[in-house]
This record gives C-alpha cells, sequence and structure tokens, in this order.
C-alpha cells in the first residue's frame, strides 16, 4: 500500500486534553490517573501510527510516565530518561503535545530528549546507560548548592541496565548521600531481547513464588499502616531496614551497591506507582526501584513482537498493516542485510570468522549469522566496550572477529580500539553500520566522526565502499591473512545498488582507489557512498557539456598516494566529497598530501561541516550539509571561470 502522510489533527481524550504540563496533571484526581494513562496510550498510538517513530518503548512507560510527574515537582524534582524514545509521554505531558505529530521530522521536535528543547528535558540521551551517572551529577550539585529538598530520579531501561556505565554509575552513587531514585524499567528487551546474566538475574526475582508473595505481604503492611496517617521518614527507614535479612535477601545485587531497594512491583498500576513513589521521596540516599513493565502495553501486535514494534514506521492503527512505499522497480537490499548475508557466506569458507553486536542484532542484521550459526555469533548486550574488548581476545586466539557496531555507538569504545586492538595489531575488523547522516535519530546517532577518529589511530586501515558489491568485496578481503590487523569499514543507513550475488568475491589491494571517469578541469574525489552522490552531479554536469574526472579512492588509510599525484599533476581544481565531517576527514587527509608533496591546487571539500547536524531524512539533510547531486554541481561550476564554463 502507498502511504501519504498529511498533517492532520490527532485529537486527545477527555482526561488527556486538559493537562499540557505536569502542573495539570497534578491537579487530576487520583482515582482518574487511569483514565489519563488510557488517554496518553492512545494519543502515541494514534500519532505514532500516523507519522512514524518510535513504538513499544513508549507505551511500556506510560504508567510510570504519569505517576513520575504526578508524584514529582517537575521541573524543580529532575528526571533523567534513559534510552531516549521511552520519552514520548513524557514530552506528550510536558507541553508538547501539541507539536509531537513533528516527532522526528526535518525542523520538528527530537525523538530524544533535548535540553534545548524543554527545560523539563534534564539530559539529552540518545546512546543508553547514561542516566544513573547524570542524575547523580544532578543530586550531588544540588546538595552542594543547599536544594537539599531537590529530588532526582534516573529511568533506566530497553537493556541499558546492561552497560558499563550503568554499574559505573551504580557504584559511585551508593557512596554518595544525594537524593538519588533509580527506576529500573525492567521489560526484558532493548531493541532485540535481552541478553546475559543480569537479565537472568532479574528474572529470577521477578518470578520466585516465595519472593513476591513475601514482597506482596510487606507493601500490605505498609498501606496498612499508612491508614493511621502517613508513614515518617524515620518509620519508613527503620521498616525498610529489618527487612534487609527477607525481602532484600534477594536482591543482594543492588545492596551490595548500598542501593536500598524495593520491588519488583507492577509498573502499568498507575495508583500503586504514585504511592511508592510518594514513600520513597521520604527516604533519603540512593534508592532503586523495580518495576516490570511489557514493552508495546496496550497494542497486542506490539506486545507479541516486539522487535518489529520497536519502531515499526507508518500502520494502520485498527488492522496493523505496517504501509510500505510501492516502488517502480525492486529495490536493492539495505546495506546491513548485504553486510549480514555476506558475512555468512565468508564464513561458511572460513572457520575462524566470528561476529560480534552489542544488542543490535536486527538493526545490523548480525541476527542472519545468529540464525545460521549460534555458536559463533555473539549478542553482548548494550556493552560497546566490551564488544571491542571480547574481540580483541577473540582475535588473541587466532579467530577473525567481524565487531559491528553503529558508528556513533563505536565512540563509547574508542579507548578500547586503540588500547585493545590497535595497539597489539590484532586482526579486528570493525564493521560501522550508519555512517554518515543516520535521518530522523538525528545528532545522537549521525555517523559523522568515525573517518577522523579511525584514520589517526596506528596500524589502522580504513575503508568505506561506493556500492554493496564493494562492501562484499571490502568484507572478503579482511579476511584474509595478509591483511590481518586492525580494519575498519563504514557504510550508511539505507539502500544503494543491487549487488551481484553470484559473482565470486574479488580482493581489493589495500589502499588502491580507481578512476571512474576523465574530465577536463576539475575532478572530484569521493570517498564511500558519497561516491554515489557525486556520479549524479557529474551525469547532470555532462548534459550542460561539462566533463568532470571522478576517482573514488576506497581508502582513506592509507590512501592511495600514486592515484593522488595523477590526479594533481592533471588537475588544478579538486573537490573532495564525504559523507562525514570535514574536520580531519577525507578532505583533510587530501590537503595533507597536497601539503606534503607541495601541490598547488584549488579545492573545496564538501561533507558535514563542523556542526550539530538535528535530526531530518537523509536527502534533506545531504541538501542542508550542501553535498547533494546539486550542490556538487553547483560546487563545479563554482571553480569554473565564465570563459570555462562557455567552452
Amino acid at each position: 500500500m502507498l502511504c501519504f502522510v498529511s498533517i492532520m489533527e490527532i485529537k486527545p481524550g477527555k482526561y488527556l486534553e486538559p493537562i499540557e504540563l505536569p502542573a495539570d496533571l497534578r491537579k487530576v484526581k487520583e482515582e482518574d490517573l487511569v483514565k489519563v494513562c488510557a488517554d496518553l496510550r492512545q494519543y502515541i498510538i494514534d500519532t505514532v501510527s500516523v507519522y512514524g517513530g518510535h513504538f513499544g518503548a513508549s507505551l511500556g512507560v506510560v504508567e510510570l510516565s504519569v505517576a513520575l510527574h504526578y508524584v514529582f515537582n517537575t521541573p524543580y524534582d529532575q528526571l533523567v530518561w534513559d534510552v531516549g524514545h521511552q520519552a514520548y509521554g513524557h514530552k506528550i505531558l510536558t507541553g508538547r503535545r501539541k507539536t509531537f505529530h513533528t516527532n522526528r521530522i526535518y525542523k520538528g521536535i527530537s525523538g530524544f530528549p533535548k535540553r534545548s528543547e524543554s527545560e523539563y528535558d534534564t539530559f539529552g540521551v540518545g546512546h543508553s546507560s547514561t542516566s544513573i551517572s547524570a542524575a547523580l551529577g544532578m543530586a550531588v550539585a544540588s546538595r552542594l548548592k543547599g536544594e537539599l529538598d531537590r529530588q532526582h530520579v534516573a529511568i533506566i531501561g530497553d537493556g541499558a541496565m546492561t552497560a558499563g556505565l550503568a554499574f559505573e554509575g551504580l557504584n559511585h552513587a551508593g557512596v554518595e548521600d544525594s537524593n538519588l531514585i533509580v527506576v529500573l524499567n525492567d521489560n526484558c528487551m532493548s531493541i532485540d531481547p535481552n541478553v546475559g546474566a543480569l537479565k537472568e538475574y532479574l528474572t529470577d526475582i521477578t518470578t520466585s513464588p516465595t519472593y513476591n508473595k513475601f514482597k506482596d505481604d510487606v507493601w500490605k503492611t505498609l498501606d496498612k499502616l499508612n491508614k493511621f496517617g502517613h508513614l515518617s521518614q524515620d518509620i519508613i527507614s527503620k521498616i525498610h531496614d529489618t527487612l534487609k535479612g527477607g525481602l532484600l535477601k534477594h536482591s543482594n545485587l543492588f545492596e551490595s551497591l548500598k542501593f536500598r531497594y524495593f520491588g519488583p512491583i507492577d509498573g502499568h498500576d498507575v495508583n500503586h506507582l504514585v504511592k511508592v513513589m510518594n514513600d520513597l521521596k521520604k527516604i533519603p540516599g540512593p534508592k532503586l526501584l523495580h518495576c516490570v513493565t511489557v514493552k508495546g502495553k496496550g497494542y497486542a501486535l506490539a506486545e507479541k513482537d516486539q522487535t518489529k514494534w520497536h519502531a515499526p514506521g507508518l500502520f494502520d492503527k485498527v488492522t496493523g498493516e505496517i504501509y510500505k512505499t510501492i516502488h517502480e522497480k525492486p529495490q536493492p537490499p539495505k546495506y546491513q542485510d548485504v553486510f549480514g548475508n555476506t558475512l555468512v557466506e565468508l564464513a561458511k569458507e572460513n572457520k575462524k570468522i566470528v561476529g560480534i553486536t552489542p544488542a543490535m542484532p536486527s538493526g545490523s542484521s548480525m541476527n542472519i549469522m545468529m540464525k545460521a550459526m549460534p555458536d559463533r555469533a555473539f549478542d553482548v548486550g548494550i556493552a560497546e566496550q566490551h564488544a571491542v574488548t571480547f574481540s580483541a581476545g577473540l582475535a588473541t586466539q587466532g579467530l577473525i572477529p567481524f565487531c559491528n557496531i553503529y558508528s556513533s555507538f563505536m565512540q563509547r569504545a574508542y579507548d578500547q580500539v586503540v588500547h585493545d586492538v590497535a595497539l597489539q595489531n590484532l586482526h579486528v575488523v570493525f564493521c560501522m553500520d550508519r555512517a554518515g547522516l543516520a535521518g530522523a535519530d538525528g545528532p545522537t546517532h549521525h555517523g559523522m566522526l568515525d573517518i577522523p577518529f579511525m584514520r589517526c589511530v596506528p596500524n589502522m586501515i580504513v575503508m568505506a565502499p561506493m556500492n554493496e558489491e564493494e562492501l562484499r568485496n571490502m568484507m572478503y578481503t579482511s579476511t584474509l591473512e595478509k591483511n590481518a590487523g586492525p580494519l575498519s569499514i563504514r557504510y550508511p543507513r539505507g539502500n544503494g545498488v543491487m549487488p551481484d550475488w553470484k559473482k565470486p568475491l574479488q580482493e581489493i589491494e589495500i589502499g588502491k582507489g580507481r578512476k571512474l571517469n576523465d574530465g577536463d578541469q576539475v575532478v572530484i574525489l569521493s570517498f564511500g557512498t558519497a561516491g554515489n552522490l557525486a556520479a549524479e552531479a557529474i551525469l547532470n554536469l555532462n548534459e550542460d557539456g561539462i566533463r568532470v574526472g571522478h576517482y573514488d579512492m576506497r581508502f582513506v588509510k592509507p590512501i592511495d598516494e600514486t592515484l593522488l599525484h595523477e590526479v594533481f599533476k592533471k588537475y588544478k581544481k579538486v573537490i573532495t566529497v564525504e559523507d562525514g565531517t570535514i574536520v580531519g576527514g577525507f578532505g583533510s587527509a587530501v590537503l595533507e598530501f597536497m601539503a606534503e608533496y607541495h601541490y598547488e591546487a584549488e579545492v573545496i571539500r564538501l561533507g558535514m561541516p563542523d556542526a550539530i547536524i538535528e535530526h531530518g531524512e537523509q536527502p534533506q539533510l545531504y541538501q542542508e550539509c550542501g553535498f547533494d547531486a546539486t550542490s556538487i554541481a553547483m560546487s563545479v561550476k563554482k571553480l569554473l571561470t565564465p570563459v570555462e564554463l562557455s567552452i
């Protein structure tokens, strides 16, 4: 079905309609909060089905969102949302309901909490596991400023607790005397199902019949005591301390980190959440509230297939049909799928090959290998640092790990890339998905920095394919014993050119680019898939009688100096094009070559500017950054004199 999205009014329900800000929510009678939650959940379904966006995560925290803003005096009390795609309900309740239809749309509101967008967004999040550290920093700052009544809440979920940073934050928070509450939104999911020992540990807690009966008895006792008046801070603290040998012996992981642990409780019982949170406000020091939720809650299909409905695109909210745009001709596979299928193809021929991903098996298509070869493909959870060093350990034993991480997530493991892989010259292949402009996910996901940060690492080979067939050949080249060492391959989100799956894989000589066509006065040097935009521009220029040379460099390290000598001996007008920052990137590498060999030429570098690039569709962002086909053609004409243009 071909789906057209037009601006349409999404009407809120009766109980949501009068709520513009949390102050309005706090005027609602407590017995009506269930109805507010129902309206909020329906509003998210109505809007996302028409305009798109993340889906299941925010449905799972509707009750948490309402309870938090009902109990805490936001924005004075500070909420830090981890894994920001679970914060849609938060956004709707904090003054952005009327603009929520612009979520993730070019020039619209961000799909993640963003400090510059709202005072209720206390910390910008797009990557996971930052909430505890950030909230602790805020709590300590409040203590130092004497704001002892101020509360700080970190809401961490969707697998974010598996990351090392979360444990680092817990470890520090346990020894700080600050008003910090960690709400663990336990839904057993990230984008894909959670993995690891922590997931099993939390499952044991939530499924223990003896433990849960004891926990229920405790909460009933506390409720009875409350009938005699609100429990004082001292009474609650004393009750809590007496439970350490009973209720809390089942939760010694968090208690051992000096957190007071409460739960697990039903994260969809808004009235109970309100009661518990009101009590927790009275307890000093770090607390952890363990809430069990269902990702996709309230929309049956999303509850059943949580990975599919993480961010399904546009869909019919009644039938559940996910709309797909009709194309005039079959579309080539996504780069990630070419990666996944090629990895399996290579692994069948080479038993040394293994695959590693940090919690992105479906997003990166590592799930293809996990299904075909489950003993040779590893999802290590949201733990990029571990993924890299784990890969390094595998490489020391003669295996060839393909460490598959989104470009912007690779930033989180940079020390491991340098210290654990490059310094030891280990044979690890870094495959960086979502390189370049990632689209609607925006600045937290744009892979704009990997070219400069990889090319400055000793021993690292840095390459990028212009199309899917080149990606396949680069992956094959990376497995060859003579190329053993650290290698990185970057490729974008989206589709390119249909590869010939029957064509034998071919070795690409390391550090060798290729000339695509000759020109007259101007030449374009491209790196990676941005070369396709250059090729499109050249075709348009040909129609105007302007012949432009084009070289696909393939490698930025080692860069093809033989090819560059050829270029600068013939051309005095050069344009470099890359889908990454121009600061220290491919264009900078070309300028360094020119300086070293004393070439003189007029050079224009096109790519992502030294600025934060906001969200939008990729073609919109290419145009904004000035390296779409039209902008490239304009740059060529800018280099030519009126006489040259008239020839």
